[in-house]
């Protein structure tokens, strides 16, 4: 099958492999133990600690190791919940960060408006700063859903300008885009599955006063209780030392040719500012919305991803696609398309024939 839902998960890349099998051989105690190989494990993790400040461009004793965005989203949103005032965070971000905030500061989170393009809505952001002061601000770097870039270096700016912390969940930025400068956020997250690396593992960037969520064991200088994947971690700095963003050429051609083959698609976002991987497309409409796009190209043996349920099924649609100004019909017929580094124009193309004939039998 052809796999186009990297955004999802990216599988692991041989690099990741093979620094989680090394790992595994020769780092495999218990970081936190007195002993020789415990000593050796912990050198290590802190090696990786080292290495990932670097991309980032920030103290390494900064970093904390996680299980994933999820996991770090939460820790943050906790953390936060101890300072008074709202937390405010884009109406796109992902549900490990909406639900995060409701669990730990119910009825205290705003959601901020996005313009029709799916980008944040930097002149309500600024405003809003100049008349009040929240506890943190959160903006993710690149969507999920639609693979829009976020102008999260401005936000971050207009924060620290007005003394608000920032946090940007990274999860699709890392890897793909250069990470050098998110550093300078005061919360930054990131997971490795993302980017061909293990799934289970992932970072947190934060201060040293950062309250931990899992209370425990004296871990991470006693931000996050738990003994460290050491594994994980090897391999996901493994999978980001080798990762090489890429130039949109691929998703260009596809985009224009898939216009041409299907003139009543409608792509999401502008052409220059969305993930080199990443097309987001709202589809023709199908006499039977139970026979979804996603299904028909399943069969067909292409592995993609829908923006949202059918508007008529159980799921709601995506709140991504609806804060853009998406109506209810449109969100269920949307696809998205995610390829990964080693994808070729031709798969590019192979998708595109399997989209041409999906839309004939479901025409």
């Amino acid at each position: 099958m052809l796999y186009f839902d990297h955004n999802a998960t990216h599988p692991l890349s041989p690099a990741a492999r093979q620094a989680w099998l090394d790992a595994v051989d020769k780092h495999g105690a218990n970081p936190s133990s007195p002993h020789r190989p415990g000593q050796r494990a912990d050198a290590a993790l802190d090696a990786a600690r080292d290495a990932l400040a670097r991309h980032l461009g920030c103290a390494a004793d900064t970093i904390v190791f996680t299980s994933g965005a999820t996991e770090s989203s939460n820790a943050v949103l906790h953390h936060i919940a101890a300072a008074d005032g709202e937390v405010w965070l884009s109406a796109i971000e992902h549900p490990c960060v909406i639900e995060a905030a409701q669990q730990w500061l119910p009825g205290r989170h705003r959601l901020l408006p996005v313009r029709t393009d799916g980008t944040l809505d930097l002149d309500y952001l600024s405003d809003a700063l100049n008349t009040s002061r929240p506890a943190l601000v959160v903006t993710m770097a690149a969507n999920n859903e639609t693979g829009v870039l976020q102008p999260w270096l401005i936000v971050r700016e207009l924060c620290e300008k007005h003394g608000v912390p920032f946090f940007c969940d990274a999860a699709q930025w890392m890897g793909k885009m250069p990470t050098l400068g998110l550093g300078a956020c005061d919360f930054l997250s990131g997971c490795a599955h993302k980017f061909g690396g293990p799934p289970g593992v992932g970072f947190l960037k934060c201060p040293p006063d950062f309250r931990p969520l899992l209370a425990g064991g004296p871990q991470e200088n006693r931000r996050r209780a738990g003994t460290e994947n050491v594994p994980g971690v090897l391999a996901m700095i493994a999978a980001l030392n080798v990762c090489q963003p890429r130039t949109a050429e691929d998703r260009l051609w596809f985009e224009s040719e898939l216009l041409t083959a299907l003139p009543t698609v409608r792509l999401l976002g502008t052409r220059d500012a969305v993930l080199w991987n990443t097309v987001c497309a709202i589809m023709p409409e199908s006499p039977d919305c139970r026979r979804r796009w996603v299904v028909v190209l399943d069969r067909l043996g292409l592995a993609v991803s829908t923006g949202s349920a059918c508007a008529s099924g159980k799921e709601k649609p995506s709140h991504v696609l609806l804060a853009m100004g998406l109506s209810a019909g449109e969100a269920g017929r949307a696809l998205r398309f995610s390829s990964g580094f080693s994808t070729t124009r031709a798969d590019w193309a192979q998708l595109l024939a399997a989209i041409q004939a999906a839309a004939r039998e479901l025409g």
